[in-house]
């Protein structure tokens, strides 16, 4: 998640806005004076980076008293001018450089040259420029949330139960005196973190299955024990194993 947007010209705060009221950061820009010195002290480490060219440029930095990092792009058609963005945990650094990229763009095709390079220090000379950032920050929300949503009734539906392998049902085998392979087959959790089986199984059934995985019972004893079929039990273990929580001895 975004949380703050600042564009600096010349060391000093040309815009803010601030999309969280819970960050310190976002307390540390509400207050001009504040404003003022982390824009000075921005555009300097900017510029150190600048004097020397095997440094590169700043691109992401982490703030030590809190969860946020922030995030650096130096327009390159104007001097001095630099859009800042400070984000969360759950943001990757390329996507917020998309964003900053994307604010630059909509600010250059907002205002001419001229009026950037003339501008006389006032903060609110670019303020009609707050509702362009909210506009295009709700947009990418709800892209994101569109795209989350899609993904996760896809991730879901590939974990539907089904049988990818033909298995023989208990009453066909009847009268065969080998069981398959399966039966034998031990599930064994692939990591010791458990997971709360309600997530990403249903029924009553498939959660005391999962309850049954011990990494000693094969899949004809947890049969026995629960008293449901043979290929039930194997179908479940299999989505497990697609999810990557168990694996098959």
């Amino acid at each position: 998640m975004i949380c703050d947007v600042l564009i600096i010209k010349d060391g000093l705060p040309l815009l803010s806005k601030s999309f969280s009221n819970s960050s310190n950061v976002k307390n540390m820009f509400s207050e001009i004076d504040n404003l003022i010195m982390v824009s000075g002290f921005f555009s300097a480490l900017n510029s150190f980076s600048d004097s020397f060219e095997d440094l590169g440029t700043i691109s992401e930095l982490k703030l030590s008293n809190n969860n946020l990092k922030l995030s650096f792009l130096k327009d390159p058609n104007i001097p001095d001018l630099i859009f800042l963005a400070t984000y969360d945990k759950n943001s990757e650094l390329m996507n917020v450089q998309k964003f900053l990229s994307k604010i630059s763009n909509l600010f250059l095709k907002t205002y001419s040259y001229n009026q950037i390079i003339n501008w006389n220090g006032k903060l609110d000379r670019f303020k009609d420029f707050l509702s362009v950032i909210e506009e295009y920050n709700e947009k990418e929300e709800k892209v994101k949330k569109v795209s989350y949503d899609n993904s996760v009734v896809s991730w879901l539906k590939s974990f539907e139960d089904n049988i990818d392998v033909p298995v023989k049902l208990e009453s066909d085998l009847e009268g065969i005196e080998s069981n398959p392979d399966f039966y034998d087959f031990v599930p064994n959790f692939t990591s010791t973190k458990k997971i709360n089986p309600k997530h990403y199984l249903t029924g009553n059934v498939s959660c005391k299955i999962y309850d049954n995985i011990d990494g000693q019972k094969t899949i004809n004893q947890i049969t026995e024990e629960l008293n449901v079929e043979h290929n039930k039990v194997y179908n479940i273990c299999k989505n497990l194993v697609k999810m990557g929580f168990i694996s098959f001895t």
